[in-house]
C-alpha cells in the first residue's frame, strides 16, 4: 500500500485538495482553499519529483495563494459589504408599531418585522399602543423612535 501511494502521490494530493474544497464550503473565508490550491500544485509536480520537492511546492503555492489570491478574492467577492448594513443598524429608518406604551422620558416596546424591541422616545408625551413610529437611532439593544 505504501509503495502504491509513493508511486501515485498525485492521488493523495488530489484527496487533500478535495478535502480542502469541502472544508472551504463550511467556512467561506477563502483561507482553506489556499491549501487546496497548494495541493493542486503539488499534484502537478508529483509525477516528476520526490516528496520533498512536492512538499516545497505545496508550501510555496499555498503561501502565494494566501498572500496574493486570497486578498484579491476577498476584495472582489465582498466589495458590496461596506455598503450593506446588518443587525441592529439595519433597523434605522424602519417603521414599526408600538406594542407597549412608550412613556415620556421612559421606555416602551415597538414591534418591527416580527421582533419586539425596547424603545425610547424624545417626545414629551406618551406614545400609545398601535401608533406607527420610525426608528431614528439605536444604542445597544434600545432603539430611539419618533411618531410618523
Amino acid at each position: 500500500m505504501i509503495e502504491y501511494l509513493a508511486a501515485n502521490m498525485w492521488q493523495v494530493w488530489a484527496v487533500v485538495a478535495v478535502l480542502g474544497l469541502i472544508l472551504e464550503l463550511s467556512s467561506g473565508d477563502f483561507f482553506i482553499i489556499c491549501f487546496a490550491i497548494g495541493a493542486c500544485g503539488a499534484a502537478v509536480v508529483s509525477p516528476f519529483a520526490n516528496i520533498y520537492v512536492q512538499l516545497a511546492v505545496f508550501i510555496v503555492v499555498t503561501a502565494l495563494s494566501i498572500f496574493q489570491i486570497r486578498p484579491f478574492a476577498l476584495r472582489y467577492l465582498h466589495k458590496a459589504d461596506e455598503e450593506r448594513v446588518s443587525n441592529g443598524d439595519a433597523l434605522i429608518g424602519q417603521m414599526g408599531l408600538v406594542s407597549e406604551v412608550i412613556k415620556a422620558g421612559g421606555y416602551g416596546r415597538v414591534a418591527i418585522g416580527g421582533d419586539d424591541w425596547k424603545a425610547v422616545s424624545s417626545e414629551t408625551a406618551d406614545i400609545p399602543v398601535g401608533t406607527r413610529v420610525k426608528v431614528v437611532g439605536r444604542e445597544s439593544i434600545i432603539i430611539s423612535v419618533e411618531r410618523v
